[in-house]
Order: C-alpha cells, then structure tokens, then sequence
C-alpha cells in the first residue's frame, strides 16, 4: 500500500477554436485535479465552459492553467514582463476561469503555470514570487502548483502560501533533480510507473545518474500530449488505491 496520497493533475483545454485534444476529456476519468487554460495560451470561452462542467459532473478540483499571452507559440516561448505586467496577466486569467466557475457554483483551487512561465517560475525566485504575490492578491485560499524545488519552498517561506509539490510522472529529471525542459523524450511507460510507485511508497525519485533522491511530492503531472498518457494514466491508478486524490487544501485549512 502507498505511505501517502498523492493527487494526479493534467492540462486540459489545450486548444482553441477548431484546434483541440480530443484525449484530454478520456485523462478525466483517471486524475484527481485538472488544470484549465485561461485564454493566453491555449483555451477559449467555449473550451473553458466544456471543461468546468465536465469537472462538475466528476467531481474534479479546478485549476487555473496560466500562461504568457501567446497563442502562436502556445506559451512556450520566453517573455520578459515587469512586476506590474505578472501582475497582470495572473489576475486577468485567474478572474476569466473564476467568473465561469462562479455561474457554475464552482470554486478554483489552485493555480498552475504553464511552459515558459513554468520553466522561468521554476529557475527564478523573484518571478515565482511575483506570480504567488498575485495569486494571493485574487484570493489568499489559493494554492500555488509548481515544480518541486528550493525556489518554491522559498517562495512558500516567504508569502505564506499553500504550494502544490509538483512531480513530472513521464518527463526527465537530470543528475541535479532539476527537470530537464530541453528533452521533449517521455520516460517508456515501465520507468514512468516506477516513477509514481518509489514516489508513492518511498517519497523518492530516480534521477539522471540512477541514484534515488527524496522528493516532498503532492501532485504528479502527467502530459496530455504525451502519445501513451491515457495507457499510462490508467495503470498509474492501479498503483494507488483507492485512488489519486486532491487533499492538500482541506487538510491545510482544517477540514480534514
């Protein structure tokens, strides 16, 4: 039996107009929190209502998936934004997913970067920082998912808010356990599961030179453009029982 619950997150509405992952609404069935793009870099309105009310009718925790403003390049290509400009561009895709919700009677639970916001999130502190200072700004309740690090334990330190410790499941790590951004390979699906199982049993992870690291892991993200993801979700679950699960907030705040 795993020591430890462990929730299981994807990107959702990863297209716009005509331009859609039809696998991702198949991931549903087999996660515990889904992370829905806001407008920037992928999503649209139409998108946006179809994956709340598919959350709804799951029972899923909601995420805001935010990104730079750039639809061509799908956010992955690096922007150099002020304080004010963060600012900004957090609150403006936390608030388009949270009017939606709110017509729902649906409420977000945490929020999420994406690509190159991710990857600068993960490598500077001062811009994680400034995406948790605005984060907060919107609603203090709201978790904060990133990549498990130093940054975000500093960042978590200093503002007080709640993180998510995120895990990539099928991605790279290097000798460093930093997650290798350049390698757009995904792990064969016999290492990914001994991935989530040294994870869930041991709260470890095997890194680039082979050797085992401890890793303080609440969410593994599994990638929904990654072309095994639906197989390699569905034995992911069988590893869990009864089955990946979103508690970091309820426990923090005293529900559980």
């Amino acid at each position: 039996m795993p020591t430890k619950n462990i929730d299981y997150n994807i990107d959702v509405a990863q297209g716009f107009g005509y331009f859609k992952n039809d696998v991702e609404t198949q991931l549903l069935d087999y996660v515990s929190s889904v992370n829905i793009s806001c407008g920037f870099h992928a999503g649209d309105p139409l998108l946006i209502r179809e994956y709340l009310l598919k959350c709804k009718e799951k029972n899923l925790t909601i995420g805001a998936h935010i990104g730079f403003n750039d639809l061509q390049g799908l956010g992955y290509r690096p922007m150099e934004l002020s304080k004010d400009e963060i600012e900004a561009v957090v609150l403006y895709q936390i608030g388009a997913l949270a009017a939606f919700a709110k017509s729902y009677n649906l409420v977000i639970d945490h929020v999420r970067p994406h690509g190159a916001m991710y990857k600068l999130a993960s490598e500077n502190f001062d811009f994680s920082l400034s995406i948790a200072k605005a984060i907060q700004k919107f609603d203090k309740w709201l978790n904060y998912t990133c990549l498990d690090n130093e940054i975000l334990e500093r960042v978590s330190a200093e503002t007080g808010i709640v993180v998510n410790r995120e895990v990539f499941a099928d991605k790279y790590y290097k000798q460093d356990f930093t997650l290798d951004f350049e390698n757009n390979k995904y792990l064969n699906e016999e290492d990914a599961l001994n991935r989530v199982r040294t994870i869930s049993y041991s709260s470890q992870i095997k890194i680039g030179n082979g050797s085992f690291m401890p890793v303080n892991c609440d969410t593994l993200h599994f990638d929904a453009k990654n072309p095994n993801v639906l197989q390699l979700l569905k034995k992911a679950n069988d590893i869990l029982s009864p089955a990946p699960s979103n508690y970091n907030k309820a426990a923090v705040s005293g529900w559980v």
